[in-house]
């Protein structure tokens, strides 16, 4: 059945939406898009005349269309060279939806989305529909086929899960680039002493480099190892140079709601290093090299202006 204008017009209207959710429930942008893409074919040859609610239908539809790839996506990454990481996109990237509470603004961190990866399928469903896009217990049941006691136990033990005790700083642009400001002098120091300061007693680092670039197969944990890995990773040199393609420029941004450092050459982005910043310091930092990871962001960094970067030829 071919898509009418209203049709046509009641998912474009959904899209974003539909995105937002698709992005927490997979950790990918290019695989929410693939996502929502697949969600309009199916739409394209519904009866409309029989679709109640099209809201819902549509967001069942992409729902099951997600634990499908999330069942793929954990087996690919069970062969996946190094640590995987979620796909950074920047604030006001439409893939963060909503974010005018707390958690809504935590779902799409770095963190969370790593962190979500522990849950099983369904727990992630439940958490992301009801923790940032607010649907009841009720309306969820109906799209996973559970019964309402069942969608509130699956929420209360995938909160359970995603707990970490820790209370996040919320950042403006202005507070971001100070946190980073502060974290690049520390990290280009030379005194691991100055990181660990900066670092809450169990923090983390991972990264992904997708086998492009080496990277450790488990995260550091503890301040001061982290802190040397870091000192170490932020010692240039021609081999690193030459790794990037060149000599990059370090800008302070917003990545995922969080604090970010971006290391540019040219227009092309070449790696992000987002910080987790909470009451006690920064609790996670996370390095993403993997090229195949940073495609939207680079096409978002060649179609928008800059401020004056921190260092301007590293």
């Amino acid at each position: 059945m071919l898509v009418g204008t209203r049709e046509l017009a009641v998912f474009e209207e959904s899209r974003p939406r539909l995105e937002a959710i698709a992005y927490r429930l997979l950790g990918s942008a290019s695989d929410a898009e693939d996502a929502v893409q697949d969600t309009y074919l199916r739409w394209q040859a519904a009866d409309h005349a029989l679709v109640e609610t099209p809201e819902a239908w549509l967001t069942k539809v992409l729902t099951n269309l997600c634990l499908n790839r999330l069942t793929s996506a954990r087996a690919r990454r069970e062969t996946y060279v190094g640590q995987w990481l979620p796909e950074p996109v920047f604030a006001g990237d439409r893939m963060l939806g909503p974010s005018e509470t707390v958690e809504q603004r935590e779902s799409v961190s770095i963190a969370m989305l790593t962190l979500m990866e522990r849950l099983s399928a369904n727990e992630r469903v439940v958490y992301v529909l009801r923790e940032a896009f607010g649907y009841g217990h009720g309306e969820i049941a109906e799209i996973l086929d559970l019964t309402e006691a069942n969608c509130q136990q699956i929420y209360r033990r995938a909160k359970q899960h995603l707990a970490t005790g820790k209370t996040r700083v919320e950042v403006d642009a202005a507070g971001a680039r100070k946190i980073v400001e502060e974290f690049l002098a520390a990290a280009l120091s030379g005194n691991t002493d100055e990181l660990v300061k900066l670092l809450a007693d169990d923090a983390i680092h991972a990264g992904d480099g997708g086998g492009v670039f080496v990277s450790l197969p488990k995260p550091i944990i503890g301040a001061l190892r982290v802190a040397r890995f870091l000192r170490t990773l932020f010692t240039i040199d021609e081999d690193k140079r030459e790794l990037v393609g060149g000599s990059p420029s370090l800008f302070a941004e917003v990545v995922n709601g969080v604090p970010a450092l971006v290391l540019v050459v040219g227009d092309r982005v070449v790696v992000v290093v987002t910080l987790e910043v909470t009451t006690e310091g920064v609790t996670a930092v996370h390095t993403l090299a993997n090229p195949a990871k940073l495609d939207r962001l680079a096409r978002d960094w060649a179609a928008s202006d800059h401020g004056k970067p921190l260092v301007d030829s590293w």
